[in-house]
């Protein structure tokens, strides 16, 4: 049996991916008090149910302080036991609550919807180290969507799974990162006309890259810094480890190194790379291709 289960802060995406995993298949349970959690689980492998997603968070109330030991206790039952963790950024909720309109649940009787993250965030610090992190604070809607369908497509028995992921520092440091490499020391492709619209998947900038010794030698250096202390967080029981690669705008330099570590890990771990400031530009710029005007559609 497989159980996926979903926490985080409220605003951070949580129906989405509830949706994703009922559309592919699961038995989904949203806002489950967390005091009957081991029932349902009971319940639902009685009943033959292969695959569940269970979503447990903050609503649940005082019970969701037994979440920690729940957990520990269905890893001894379950085979397949997974838990995301969805954050974000508070300036980011609390725009979501602004535009959504929605109200916060611990929000009210005099508690502003800040203090109400806050509060929010405070009882949830201990549920969120036992899970794998995204933090969804730039994320499209449709890039969270694959990144939830990646977590579901590893395969459990292969133990720990190395995630890299590049960013832009002036987006701000990902919340779900483990490790932070920051690569902005490095010659920037940006400052060339040719490849400023490109990204670090692009055989152009690769090219340009790769010439650089400098580079090559930090990539090295971040792949011996990993390989060494591997062993370390495997002996710690973690399912995933992320290590986030920085640099300005996450377009160049982060992807083009995240990538080539991913490479060179492939043989050894499971492997997932996600790119954040590259899937949110990429999301940008489909938005506003949609909302053009039909005469700059065929100027174009």
């Amino acid at each position: 049996m497989q159980i996926v289960l979903i926490s985080g802060l409220s605003g951070s995406g949580k129906s989405i991916a509830l949706n994703v995993l009922e559309d592919a298949g699961y038995y989904v349970v949203d806002n489950l008090p967390a005091a009957l959690l081991p029932q349902l689980v009971t319940h639902l492998r009685g009943a033959g149910w292969a695959r569940a997603a269970i979503a447990v968070d903050v609503r649940s109330g005082a019970s969701i302080a037994a979440l920690p030991s729940q957990v520990e206790q269905l890893r001894d039952t379950v085979s397949d036991l997974r838990f995301i963790f969805l954050d974000a950024r508070d300036e980011t909720l609390i725009a979501r609550f602004s535009e959504t309109r929605r109200r916060h649940p611990l929000a009210g009787d005099g508690v502003t919807v800040e203090e109400a993250i806050k509060r929010e965030r405070d009882a949830l610090a201990r549920i969120a180290e036992l899970a794998h992190r995204i933090d969804t604070s730039d994320l499209h809607p449709n890039t969270l969507r694959a990144w939830v369908k990646d977590f579901i497509r590893v395969e459990e028995s292969q133990g720990l799974t190395l995630m890299f992921e590049s960013f832009g520092f002036k987006y701000g440091i990902p919340l779900d990162a483990d490790l932070v490499f920051d690569v902005r020391c490095l010659p920037n492709p940006y400052y060339d006309p040719r490849l400023r619209p490109l990204t670090g998947c692009d055989e152009p900038v690769k090219d340009f890259l790769r010439k650089i010794p400098e580079v090559t030698r930090m990539s090295e250096d971040i792949r011996r810094f990993i390989a060494n202390w591997l062993p370390a967080y495997m002996r710690d029981n973690r399912s995933y480890l992320t290590v986030a690669i920085g640099c300005t705008g996450g377009q160049h330099r982060s992807v083009y190194i995240a990538e080539w570590l991913a490479d060179r890990f492939r043989d050894q771990l499971s492997v997932i790379v996600r790119h954040r400031s590259a899937a949110r530009r990429a999301a940008d710029r489909g938005a506003a291709a949609v909302h053009a005007p039909a005469a700059e559609e065929k100027q174009s």
